[in-house]
């Protein structure tokens, strides 16, 4: 019973991660649909798809609280009902809840966000890059999947269930984790460690600053890529079908790159990871502005280096953290300040495109993001006390 016990608590925070994503890459493959329907412009369309991260930054600073109020499991028990709730909500609530929906979801999916780092450092401490770049390989094979399927299930049915389908792992996810959840409650609060680090505030910690921005640089191309590259496909004469395979090999790329990024982390520094997982999405917006018919193979070079910065940033989340509150709080910190940068990203790639009629000043505009990441990895990756906290 113990041994299945603990396969089943090693399992719930991957089975966790499948749910942190498909609420937000299942929508850029039907967003032209959506917003045809929902007569929304180029720019509305932009907002929709970063208030997911608008919600990211306004609720991720509160998550510590709660969860030194309730636990971290009760905390993400609560966060996978309400994400169920707020994926309804989306789909069949009309115009306003196609807004709300959103916005709670996004909520939702803030708090398995920031705690996800946490858990993983807590769980698998010793083996963080390792763990975590399984973690991500679920976070980034759920979101490929959503991507890839979500237009044939429009088709077969309407936008509105190939978006509310993700309710139904948030909700069975939820089940398996309150087992898990009763446990913890049960235990006995773990004793003060007198060999701790003094608590002190991440705000004023330069490395955690640092990892924020890395954390904010990377998200932003991410989302810019799964909330327009469809469009962009599109545009160039591609179907939506075919845009949506694209983007499923793009997030399937990016579960080889946060597989393997980890053989770069060994050691005390991270710093060649961070650089390397930048590189390819400069190479992917050059590949697309200068040989578009290459559109897949340009998808997985900059899926490879999204899958990859994810891995990173999430890893020096947990590798820059000294103690579990002070890792919930550089979590809450990085993904709030990080994600309210990565909410301009596809907002400003849809008015560019609406302003110019092209997608070239948004890929340039993606390939300068990256090459800020290069810069700021440099310094991130270095070990905690040469860039001093």
């Amino acid at each position: 019973m113990s041994d299945r016990r603990n396969a089943l608590t090693v399992a719930s925070i991957f089975l966790l991660a499948i749910c942190l994503r498909p609420a937000i890459t299942s929508v850029g493959p039907v967003l032209e649909r959506i917003g045809d329907q929902q007569h929304l412009s180029e720019g509305a369309q932009g907002v929709l798809g970063a208030l997911p991260l608008l919600a990211f930054a306004s609720v991720s600073p509160l998550v510590h609280r709660l969860a030194r109020r309730t636990g971290a499991e009760l905390a993400v028990v609560g966060s996978l009902l309400v994400l169920g709730l707020g994926l309804v909500l989306r789909s069949w609530s009309g115009s306003v809840g196609l807004w709300v929906g959103t916005a709670v979801a996004g909520a939702a999916i803030a708090v398995g966000n920031v705690l996800g780092p946490t858990l993983v450092k807590r769980d698998f401490y010793g083996r963080v890059s390792r763990a975590m770049g399984l973690y991500t390989a679920f976070i980034t094979g759920a979101a490929a999947t959503a991507s890839a399927i979500s237009v044939p299930l429009a088709n077969a049915t309407s936008w509105r269930v190939a978006l509310a389908v993700w309710a139904v792992p948030a909700f069975a996810v939820a089940l398996l984790w309150i087992p898990r959840a009763r446990n913890a409650a049960r235990a006995p609060a773990p004793a003060e460690d007198p060999t701790a680090p003094t608590a002190t505030s991440v705000w004023t910690s330069p490395t955690a600053w640092l990892v924020t921005g890395y954390m904010g640089l990377q998200s932003t191309t991410f989302y810019i890529t799964i909330t327009w590259l469809p469009s962009i496909e599109t545009d160039h004469g591609i179907s939506s079908t075919v845009a949506g395979l694209h983007l499923f090999a793009a997030q399937g790329a990016g579960i080889v790159g946060g597989l393997g990024i980890p053989l770069l982390m060994r050691g005390r520094s991270q710093v060649t990871a961070a650089i390397a997982a930048a590189v390819p999405v400069v190479i992917s917006v050059f590949g697309i502005l200068l040989a578009p018919s290459l559109f897949l193979l340009w998808a997985i070079c900059s899926g490879l280096g999204t899958g990859s910065a994810l891995v990173v940033a999430l890893a020096l989340i947990s590798l820059r953290g000294r103690t579990p509150h002070e890792t919930t709080q550089l979590s809450g910190m990085a993904q709030s300040l990080g994600y309210l940068l990565a909410t301009a990203g596809p907002i400003a790639a849809g008015l560019l495109h609406q302003l110019t009629g092209t997608w070239t000043a948004s890929l340039l505009m993606v390939a300068g993001i990256a090459g800020l990441q290069i810069l700021v990895s440099l310094r991130v990756g270095r070990p905690p006390e040469s860039v001093g906290r």
